[in-house]
């Protein structure tokens, strides 16, 4: 049996007219049929980890009014019981709504191919976070045994495009979280990427989601830029605490002092204007005058 090329679409699943691909040709020569949600159970390969409560409520107001345009697809399991195939989101809106059937097609789709299906299914369809994608690519190279080439090819996508997405799982698991809620997206996330220190791409991740930055800015602030002339790289707003300590530390030395805390660890940065400035701090902090030869901070 020849391999099916289906990263050139679903049309050869779901379409009712004549395939182009005999294996997925309707089990029993059964064309669309109403099945019982009861009997139908979920894709255990499905890449969605979360839906969008307000896209599944329209998709069941639009299903309420006008019914399901679009059969599922399923495969069957031999025990009266099928397995959904694609069409996971028609199945949970018809539930919402309240039906007790829903149109569906039968074909004979094997073990291996029910990720790649609906994986397939949910990227042509842009159902899925960039998270969602990262993950779901990378069980589809695991389970299938592929190259990121093989897998770009079955999804319709350039390898480096692959590539992008598997490297979104290197992110601590924050950042990662920010990227599945929306609030730093796959551009921020790769920009993101280009620092090696994970508390440092914690950091950066905070800006984008508190301060709204673009995609330009995260990337210049990740390559040590600055965002305009002038402007100094961005940092979240420090804890109260550790602003309360700043400014105590502030007022004991008459200049700007600046605390960064990571986990148990951390640094002062103490500020100074000039070499006399310098002298003066140095005198306080130490106890010792400096060099009558100059200041310590021209030596």
């Amino acid at each position: 049996m020849g391999k099916r090329r289906l990263g050139r679409g679903l049309d050869a699943l779901i379409s009712t007219e004549a395939q182009p691909y005999p294996e997925l040709e309707p089990t029993g020569g059964a064309g669309v049929m109403e099945i019982e949600l009861a009997r139908i159970e979920l894709n255990p390969d499905q890449p969605r980890e979360r839906m969008d409560p307000e896209a599944l409520r329209g998709l069941a107001d639009s299903i309420r009014s006008a019914g399901v345009l679009q059969p599922v697809v399923v495969r069957e399991r031999g025990d009266g019981m099928y397995e959904l195939v694609v069409g996971e989101r028609r199945l949970r809106a018809a539930q919402t709504v309240g039906l007790e059937a829903i149109p569906a097609l039968v074909r004979d789709v094997a073990d291996e191919e029910m990720l790649e299906l609906a994986l397939i299914e949910n990227i042509q369809r842009e159902d899925l976070n960039p998270m969602e994608k990262a993950r779901a690519i990378r069980r589809m190279i695991e389970k299938l045994s592929l190259t990121q080439e093989q897998a770009g090819q079955k999804l319709g996508l350039e390898r480096p495009t692959i590539a992008n997405f598997l490297r979104l799982l290197d992110l601590p698991g924050e950042v990662q979280e920010m990227v599945s809620r929306g609030t730093v997206s796959g551009g921020h996330a790769r920009a993101i990427l280009a620092l090696e220190d994970n508390d440092e791409r914690v950091e950066l991740a905070r800006a984008v989601a508190d301060r709204g930055l673009s995609v330009r800015e995260t990337e210049r602030l990740a390559a040590g830029g600055t965002l305009s002339a002038g402007k100094k790289r961005i940092r979240p707003e420090p804890a109260p605490q550790i602003k309360r300590l700043e400014g105590l530390l502030r007022e004991a030395l008459g200049t700007k002092v600046e605390l960064r805390q990571r986990g148990r660890r951390g640094k002062i940065i103490v500020h100074f204007e000039s070499p006399d400035d310098f002298d003066r701090l140095f005198e306080i902090m130490t106890g010792f005058e400096t060099s009558p030869g100059g200041s310590a901070a021209e030596q």
